[in-house]
């Protein structure tokens, strides 16, 4: 047997102080758990981040649906579209959340909002003890959750066609239609419209209730447009009439005064008064350089087969007002031409044609267009009246491209026909607008 003795031993433990073969299997056994922590946590909030942007996907997708929808149902349809990317409400520790009174960045609360929350089961990182903040199916888990929040768009339709409705009819009523052509100039209605045979080819065909069949783009439910001009009839001056002299209708009528009958050139500065009915004689040109103010007491004007025009240069407001009842007639009448371009400054800036508010009886006009035939620019404005459109509608000889008609409501016959209406601006009248909505947009 081999005797050991104390240098053999001290041979043998400096051989093993020097030996480095295992170092590393021993330092990856002290080691690994922190190795695999560390990978775990790695996989954890990898598996969240995937998740979350997957459920931010989803809210942002259903909030657009929802605020699309617009109607009851936007809960529903939010829901559903939420579940089309995997997130299904109720099922699988996820919950989808959709309001439409949430509260909007710019004020108010008239927002579409959709909240979705999901409980992740952890796989790893509770080995070093994370254990989430949560229970999904009585395993640790974590609580994810992500929202969005959509508003709409709104767009301002500038409209030469604003039916007010104000006798709750329906405003704009067309009726064999196909050759109507309102290009350029977009429709609306406060209460409701139809168009049979053609869609007017106007741009928008706008309506407070249902609009059926009214322009290229048609749309419902739009709020209504409030009267923009009602206000002018504050600058009608004094009624200084003390009769009011009419056609005759009967043989033994007595015929209108002669300041009643006009030809020729009439010079108007400021504003001038007739009293009672207004008949042509003769092509009448109006010189009015620095603009006039025609106002009608109690009568029509009636172009009896003449023309009735603006020279160049010159501008005019026609103002019908009056009181209502009687036989009074409170509108242009007659064959003829009506050719006037209104006045690009001051009150009636841009104002042509204007009925007085408060007249109610003898306001409406039957021939639009074709009786007498209209060539203007500017407003047209008639409150209260049934209008029926049967001719064309042109701008006038000297002015601007633009037309503008605010009227009760309106009939357009097939030969309706209004032309393109870019140049109001110049002209000096702001159009009338209706807010359109446009596609919802998100906000957070």
């Amino acid at each position: 047997m081999a005797t050991v003795t104390l240098a053999t031993i001290s041979r043998s433990a400096v051989k093993l102080r020097t030996d480095q073969r295992g170092n590393v299997a021993v330092l990856t056994a002290l080691l690994l758990p922190a190795l695999m922590g560390a990978m775990g946590i790695g996989f954890e909030i990898s598996n969240w981040y995937v998740t979350k942007r997957s459920m931010q996907n989803a809210a942002d997708a259903a909030t657009i649906a929802a605020a699309t929808n617009g109607a009851a149902g936007y809960a529903t349809e939010a829901k559903a579209v939420a579940a089309v990317y995997g997130f299904v409400d109720g099922v699988n520790n996820v919950s989808v959340t959709a309001i439409n009174t949430a509260a909007c960045p710019g004020g108010g609360n008239t927002c579409y909002s959709v909240s979705i929350t999901a409980l992740v089961p952890l796989y790893v990182s509770p080995i070093i003890g994370f254990r989430g903040d949560a229970d999904a199916n009585s395993s640790p888990g974590k609580r994810l959750n992500s929202a969005a929040v959509a508003t709409f768009t709104t767009t301002q339709v500038p409209v030469c066609l604003l039916a007010l409705g104000l006798t709750g009819a329906q405003d704009i009523v067309t009726n064999g239609n196909p050759r109507a052509n309102f290009a350029g100039c977009s429709v609306m209605a406060n209460t409701s419209s139809r168009c049979n045979g053609s869609n007017l080819n106007a741009p928008y065909g706008l309506a407070h209730g249902t609009n059926s069949g009214c322009g290229i783009i048609q749309v419902s439910g739009v709020p209504t447009v409030s009267d923009p001009f009602s206000a002018l009839a504050a600058n009608i001056p004094p009624n200084n009439c003390g009769s009011y002299p009419q056609e005759p209708t009967h043989n033994n009528d007595p015929d209108l005064p002669a300041s009643n009958k006009w030809q020729g050139t009439q010079s108007l500065n400021g504003n001038v008064q007739v009293c009672g009915d207004l008949k042509l004689t003769g092509d009448v040109i109006i010189d009015a350089p620095t603009g006039a103010v025609l106002v009608i007491e109690n009568g029509q004007l009636d172009t009896n087969g003449h023309r009735f025009a603006t020279a160049n240069g010159s501008a005019l407001t026609v103002v019908f007002s009056g009181t209502n009842g009687g036989s009074y007639v409170h509108a242009p009448t007659g064959g003829g031409i009506l050719d006037i371009t209104a006045p690009t400054s001051g009150v009636w800036s841009g104002v042509a044609l204007y009925q007085d508010p408060n007249l109610t009886t003898g306001v409406n006009i039957s021939d639009a267009g074709n009786s007498p035939t209209w060539d203007i620019t500017g407003l047209v404005y008639a409150p209260n009246a049934s209008v029926r459109l049967s001719g064309a509608v042109n701008k006038s000889s000297n002015g601007q491209s633009c037309f503008v008609m605010v009227m009760n409501d309106i009939t357009i016959n097939g030969t309706g026909d209004i032309a393109e209406t870019g140049g109001c601006r110049a002209a000096g009248l702001t159009m009338p607008t209706a807010t359109v909505p446009g596609r919802p947009q998100l906000v957070q």
